[in-house]
């Protein structure tokens, strides 16, 4: 097979030593739950690995407010404390948090890289923290830095692309993404959340080009295919993006207990081909694919897997 034609799969060692407590659910055993399932099931073989450089300050502050991004440096532990920093009562740092927010972020930038030259045709960024909910000025929901914004605001400003589509199917709603996108005519945002719930935003905003599908507690597969049919699927044909990024949270899983919804493996893989199907009628196939939430160590494991095969097909 041609590593042109192939997925990557970008990830890194310091992803792994962000710690917010022994009991917080987002944990470095995510990251290795979802490399033991790709492992288990023959996928990792496929993948080309890469490993996450550090983000810039260039290109954080394209989507985050430089006093922001300094002020998180100024909240970090310093290198010999074992103490945790909490940024709300959900977000905290250790000594090495802020390294894994830069890998995390720049990750996405690279995995942008790769996909436009035509090194891969997709990629699938394994990293933490997750970044949906940070906003261009505020930290909250275990999120640091927005990744998929930095991804997509590198991917417009190094190859001048015009229209750009985030998908976000994590089960709450991608505030952080919306908040630093809402305004910027070149971004499509497209996505499904339990609502009310967790962030409580998402409905107020929607719009054209913020096409956010609140779904209820206890919505299973068939409500999800549905949102996504008659509502993503438009707009994206209307938009045509020539790229998309993909907020992966797989949290909406029924075994995940940080929530209420009922999704299972074959409703993410099925999502996936619905979006790859579009990548390949609008961006000449273009994905990059981020991790955001999902906290059921075996169910996110199996439903990374899923999404990936498809991604790797």
């Amino acid at each position: 097979m041609c590593t042109a034609m192939r997925t990557a799969f970008i990830s890194h060692p310091d992803c792994l030593l962000h710690e917010m407590s022994s009991y917080h659910p987002e944990s470095p055993a995510r990251l290795e739950a979802i490399e033991g399932a790709l492992i288990a099931c023959g996928l990792m073989d496929k993948l080309v690995r890469h490993s996450a450089p550090l983000a810039t300050f260039e290109q954080l502050k394209r989507v985050h407010a430089p006093e922001y991004i300094a002020s998180l440096a100024a909240s970090a532990p310093d290198a010999s404390s074992t103490g945790i920093a909490y940024l709300d009562p959900d977000t905290a740092m250790n000594r090495h948090s802020l390294k894994a927010a830069h890998r995390a972020a720049g990750a996405v930038v690279l995995a942008a890289d790769l996909v436009i030259g035509k090194e891969v045709q997709n990629a699938f960024c394994s990293i933490r923290p997750p970044g949906h909910h940070a906003e261009r000025g505020r930290a909250m929901g275990f999120c640091l830095f927005n990744n998929i914004a930095v991804g997509v605001a590198h991917a417009m400003s190094a190859y001048a692309l015009e229209r750009v589509a985030v998908i976000d199917f994590d089960v709450h709603h991608g505030n952080g993404t919306e908040d630093i996108f809402r305004d910027d005519p070149r971004v499509m945002m497209v996505s499904t959340f339990q609502h009310p719930f967790y962030p409580y935003s998402g409905v107020a905003g929607r719009s054209e080009r913020m096409v956010n599908i609140p779904l209820p507690a206890g919505s299973g597969g068939e409500i999800f295919r549905q949102a996504v049919s008659q509502f993503w699927l438009p707009a994206l044909e209307r938009f045509k993006p020539q790229m998309m990024f993909v907020s992966a949270g797989f949290d909406a899983h029924k075994d995940d207990e940080l929530a209420s919804l009922n999704l299972v493996e074959e409703d993410y893989a099925w999502v996936t081909e619905r979006i790859k199907e579009a990548a390949h009628k609008y961006a000449t196939g273009r994905i990059v694919s981020v991790l955001e939430g999902g906290y059921a160590l075996p169910a996110l494991g199996r439903s990374v897997a899923a999404h990936v095969s498809v991604l790797s097909d």
